[in-house]
């Protein structure tokens, strides 16, 4: 009977499981079965830190892993030859745009200047910036990027998609064209993996490049930004930012970033709301179908 790892106990909810196979769980907080030796198919706990990954060196007859995770950098090192690997790519699309949004309208209305006086009991008005009319250069647009950029159109603003490579037929610009979008941004947001070309795109330069009170949102990958230059920017004032992801992760407790005005952070959250687990679920249960019945999975990276 070919035997499979999953993190949930609950799948036979989410649809039809197929006959053939033995299913043990592995939630990545409670300790793993004792002998994984037989396992074919992980699909790894998400969110669960680097322990769960490390476990792939245990099952030696392992043939395919299924991350719920859309970026897979920290999987790729540790996978063992030969071993097929999918991603969760679709899964977190309606979460990180939500939390791109929620980031996003925090910053222009200013709501953490509303919360801090709320807790004091203050009453001063004034009015704020505003996401409708403003023009947003959304970097990386792939599945959430166009996400992100549903709702940043319904939120009446313009958006300009960029991607690794221009789609002129589709309107989407290539990176190579970012220095001459960036003056005109009032919003830049990044939604990149954490790839060799990917990282620190977002440089001295290009920061030096937006307008002044532009706003910075990363919701991709740490590591797309440069930190000191963003650091520096944020500090004079000219540039605000909203991330929920920095690099370093986690950002040092006396890191300047923390107590930055006009910067807004959360940490690494973007992808984990409630919409991610019935999804997640119910991609599983067709993986396991397909592996039962020896078709290709869903999502497989190259």
């Amino acid at each position: 009977m070919t035997r499979v790892l999953v993190p949930w106990a609950d799948l036979a909810d989410y649809g039809t499981l197929p006959d053939g196979l033995r299913i043990d769980v592995y939630d990545g907080v409670a300790s793993p079965p004792a002998d994984l030796s037989g396992v074919e198919l992980y699909v790894l706990p998400y969110d669960r830190g680097s322990g769960p990954i490390e476990l792939m060196r245990a099952m030696p007859a392992l043939k395919a892993v299924q991350s719920l995770s859309a970026g897979v950098d920290k999987v790729v090192p540790l996978l063992p030859a030969g071993v097929e690997l999918a991603n969760g790519r679709g899964l977190h699309d309606a979460s990180v745009a939500e939390h791109a949004l929620a980031l996003i309208l925090a910053a222009q209305r200013d709501l953490p200047r509303w919360v801090d006086q709320q807790r004091s009991g203050s009453w001063e008005r004034e009015h704020t910036r505003s996401l409708a009319d403003s023009r947003v250069v959304l970097l990386g647009y792939g599945s959430i990027g166009r996400a992100i950029a549903r709702f940043m159109t319904a939120g009446e603003a313009t958006v300009v998609p960029v991607a690794s490579t221009a789609r002129p037929a589709e309107g989407v610009h290539g990176v190579s064209e970012l220095p001459g979008l960036l003056p005109g941004a009032d919003i830049l947001v990044a939604v990149l993996p954490d790839t060799p070309s990917a990282r620190g795109v977002i440089g001295a330069a290009e920061l030096a490049a937006l307008p002044d009170d532009a706003l910075v949102v990363n919701v991709g990958r740490g590591s797309t930004v440069d930190t000191a230059a963003l650091t520096a920017e944020t500090g004079t004032g000219r540039l605000r930012a909203a991330l929920d992801v920095v690099a370093p992760e986690p950002l040092p407790p006396d890191h300047p970033l923390w107590t930055t005005a006009g910067v807004l952070i959360t940490p690494h959250v973007a992808g984990g709301s409630a919409s991610f687990y019935p999804r997640a679920k119910r991609l599983i249960v067709e993986q396991l179908r397909r592996f039962a019945a020896g078709e290709p999975l869903l999502n497989v990276v190259s």
